[in-house]
């Protein structure tokens, strides 16, 4: 009978360090590639429902500008136009009574105050304003949110759109433009949402 040799040996400690440390390497890549992943799919999903709120934001704003009309202390029709601001007169809930409207950015935010008319003959009192928001996530720092033009427009492209403020009188047609981003470190290059109206009672082309 022969003897053998085993040749089987135990990990030395060195061996037991080294393949723990290559685990953990692997374990923490995987980790992190999850992460991002995570992280990445939870941006798309807070970007895009803030751009549907956005786009749910303009397309009020459409309706109820073009429902725009004289207010019921019978002032025009249109209040106010700035880069940022927009102040006009609409029956937006449908009472038969006129509210006063204004759409303001205010920080990333975009929000509408309405008053209601009171007493005879009628006011647009502050203590009547309430506020609440639009769109969140508006990126449009120093742009303008809204552009003015004339009943010119397109053919007149010197004068359009116009200056700010603009005078009420002359606003025909009006642009909005929305820079939507909930976090610009993440996604450099915000989504842009625009969309035109007129006001049905300023048309001059009837």
């Amino acid at each position: 009978m022969s003897n053998k040799k085993s040749n089987n040996r135990g990990y030395t400690l060195a061996e037991v360090i080294v393949a723990i440390s290559i685990f953990s390497v692997a374990i923490t890549v995987v980790s992190s590639y999850i992460i991002m992943g995570y992280k990445t799919n939870r941006f798309a999903e807070e970007q895009n429902d803030a751009i549907e709120h956005a786009r749910n934001g303009i397309e009020t704003m459409v309706k109820e500008i073009r429902e725009a009309g004289t207010g019921k202390n019978g002032d025009y029709p249109i209040v106010q136009a700035l880069d940022q601001s927009f102040s006009f007169y609409s029956d937006i809930d449908l009472d038969e009574e006129t509210e006063k409207v204004r759409y303001y950015l205010d920080d990333t935010n975009l929000k509408k105050s309405i008053t209601e008319p009171s007493g005879f003959p009628a006011e647009y009192l502050t203590e009547n304003e309430t506020v609440n928001i639009l769109s969140r996530y508006v990126r449009n720092d120093t742009l303008p949110i809204f552009y003015y033009y004339n009943k010119d427009w397109p053919n007149d492209t010197v004068n359009n759109p116009l200056s700010t403020p603009a005078s009420p009188n002359d606003v025909k047609i009006i642009r909005l433009n929305l820079e939507i981003n909930i976090n610009p470190a993440i996604a450099p290059e915000p989504f842009i949402l625009q969309s035109y109206t007129q006001v049905r009672n300023l048309k001059e082309n009837l």
